[in-house]
């Protein structure tokens, strides 16, 4: 087993689930914070879906490899892949404890602004 290379493939595997928690459930609030349009937002969701989805299957095809290939002479035997795996299955939990809640959560509807009209 190629820890570094194992590691190097949660890493990717972490970055692309933090990309998706971001993107998926928090995509209004960086919409507001920089000022996207609606069109933006869309965008800001669908790239950060790409690339999420790109970074994961690279670090799951990564530490696949890592764990099938034998180690090698340059291979540290210092690296912990122990506190890695746990953020990665930590962040796993908050994605489903955040899908779980979007469920949960009570519809709110937005106020009718003065003169607006109402299509029936």
């Amino acid at each position: 087993m190629r820890k570094r290379t194992v590691r190097n493939g949660l890493r990717m595997l972490l970055a692309a689930l933090l990309l998706i928690i971001l993107a998926s459930f928090y995509h209004a609030g960086m919409a507001d914070l920089f000022s996207f349009s609606t069109g933006a937002e869309l965008r800001f969701y669908s790239l950060g879906m790409f690339v999420a989805a790109a970074m994961g299957a690279y670090g799951v095809v990564l530490a696949v490899f890592g764990l099938v290939l034998p180690a090698n002479s340059h291979d540290d035997f210092r690296i912990k892949l122990a506190p890695l795996f746990f953020l990665v299955v930590c962040s796993m939990i908050l994605f489903f404890y955040l899908f779980v809640l979007s469920f949960m959560a009570p519809v709110q509807e937005e106020r009718i602004k003065p003169g607006t009209t109402i299509t029936i």
